[in-house]
Formats: structure tokens, C-alpha cells, sequence
């Protein structure tokens, strides 16, 4: 699936090439704090897939519980994460997130991850009032 995207701003943008069977839900407790949310939704794509077209996002080192070091890309100017990608062999794959693709509406979650850390009260937002506006 061909997608589009870009930070809030609009700052930074992107082409890729999504196979929308690899998008997925990460309940650990760095995406948590790296989204400030719940979870975080990732699609993720061979490197060779993705290319930028506008302005370079800066670049966060995070380093993980087993030594790993994940680089988190957002922009510099609205701050919105915009992908991440791991160092040798795991540079080859790109996690963009699905809230700065353009056509999120079109990609479901296939798989959840880091299920343990994930918060409680998820499984009550069903049953939460809504409207549909402010």
C-alpha cells in the first residue's frame, strides 16, 4: 500500500510502501513515554521502502532494558515522532507511525506487543461516553 505522510507541522514528509499485515500495537512502557499515550501504533517497512521528502527530522538515541539502542526520528520544529529504526542489521527495517500516515484510517493493527505493560483500564474504553466533536 502505497501511504504518505508527514509530522503535525508538516515540516517533515514521507513516501513509503506499507504492507498494512505489519502494523502493530506496542504496549511497553518506553513507547508509553515516548508518545505520551497508552501505546504506541508502528508499520513497519524495509528501509528501502521509505524516503523522505521534505525536511530531516532529528534523531533521539533510546536506549533499551537488553543494551539495544532504538533511534527515534520527529521533527524539530512540532516535535511529533515520525519513525524509528535500530542500528546494523535492525537499520534495515523502519517503524513509522501510523498517526502520521495520511491514510491511518486504512491500517488495523494485526499484532500487539509488550502486552504485560500495557494499561488496565484499555479494555474499558468501549464502554466509555463519546461525541464526535469538541
Amino acid at each position: 500500500m502505497n501511504v504518505e505522510g508527514s509530522c503535525h507541522c508538516g515540516h517533515v514528509t514521507y513516501h513509503a510502501e506499507i504492507d498494512p499485515e505489519r502494523v502493530s500495537i506496542c504496549h511497553c512502557t518506553d513507547c508509553q513515554q515516548l508518545t505520551g499515550s497508552a501505546f504506541r501504533v508502528t508499520a513497519m517497512v524495509p528501509r528501502a521502502a521509505f524516503r523522505l521528502t521534505g525536511a530531516a527530522p532529528r534523531r533521539y538515541v533510546k536506549v533499551a532494558d537488553n543494551g539495544k539502542r532504538r533511534l527515534q526520528f520527529f521533527c524539530p520544529e512540532c516535535g511529533s515522532p515520525i519513525y524509528t529504526t535500530g542500528e546494523g542489521a535492525a537499520a534495515d527495517e523502519i517503524g513509522i507511525r501510523v498517526g502520521t500516515v495520511n491514510q491511518r484510517d486504512q491500517l488495523r493493527p494485526t499484532l500487539q506487543i509488550w502486552c504485560g505493560s500495557a494499561l488496565p483500564w484499555l479494555g474499558q474504553i468501549p464502554a466509555l461516553p463519546g461525541r464526535s466533536g469538541d
